[in-house]
């Protein structure tokens, strides 16, 4: 509700969750360490264009209090391999239900949405306010604040029981995953008109899904790669420019009289 750079981004991380849910329930050490054992999984997790493989929100505020109870009832060491592999499990289990959240609230906003563009279309830019910040909470109360709570207040015999009742085949999930996995295609085309100027801009920017698609490079893997064509163009860029101003004459004193001696 923070917004992606604070709340999704920040606060919505499982190093940043496990720090807050460990100061809530009373046990700082244990938070902390299911937090750091949940971030090295999804350390690099992103929702470039509003795809989500796994909803870090869901792992860190449904995922590590569940975790801290199950460590805590069988008297896990909080900084031992067990405790650690036992957080990772119960975050993986919740990250899926997450995204079920994640689309839903994504596909309410739509709501939102469409009452942004009558506003702006009847001139009443004054409203969209309300668009941006009020309307969308209505959407994380119903999809994130609530099933949270239950979720957390009723245990992991709770997420179980919400994935039995909505199969991943069923036709209720079919549909909304196919609802939320059109909704990328928005923000994908947001960022082309940012980063696109010409045709030959696509080239690069296919670099990436080329790589990952054919090679099976993880992100980590194909930043690298971007990173040493980043490199490559800059120094590219660079050495034509310094061809350019050597190219060009000096401006000087007029030399007419010293080529008429001569």
């Amino acid at each position: 509700m923070a917004g992606q750079a604070v709340g999704n981004y920040t606060i919505g991380r499982p190093l940043v969750g496990g720090l807050i849910c460990g100061l809530i329930l009373g046990d700082l050490q244990l938070g902390i360490a299911c937090g750091v054992a949940m971030q090295l999984v999804y350390i690099a997790l992103v929702t470039p264009g509003g795809t989500v493989s796994a909803d870090v929100r869901a792992i860190s505020y449904i995922g590590i209090p569940l975790a801290m109870v199950a460590i805590a009832s069988q008297g896990l060491n909080p900084l031992g391999g067990s405790a650690a592999n036992l957080a990772k499990s119960v975050g993986t289990l919740v990250g899926t239900v997450g995204t079920v959240l994640y689309y839903a609230v994504a596909t309410m906003n739509l709501v939102w949405q469409s009452f942004g563009w009558k506003d702006v279309h009847n001139g009443k830019l004054n409203k969209l306010t309300a668009v941006n910040f009020g309307w969308p909470w209505i959407s994380h109360a119903i999809f994130s604040f609530l099933p949270t709570m239950l979720l957390t207040y009723y245990g992991a015999t709770a997420v179980t029981a919400l994935r039995n009742a909505l199969p991943m085949d069923g036709v209720a999930m079919k549909t909304l995953f196919t609802v939320g996995g059109m909704l990328p295609c928005v923000g994908i085309a947001i960022l082309l008109r940012q980063i696109i100027g010409r045709t030959a801009d696509f080239i690069p920017f296919l670099v990436g899904f080329t790589l990952a698609a054919s090679l099976g490079l993880n992100l980590v893997s194909v930043t690298v790669v971007s990173l040493l064509f980043a490199v490559i163009m800059y120094e590219v860029e660079m050495s034509k420019g310094d061809k350019q101003n050597n190219s060009v004459v000096p401006e000087g004193p007029n030399n007419d009289d010293d080529e008429e001696d001569i």
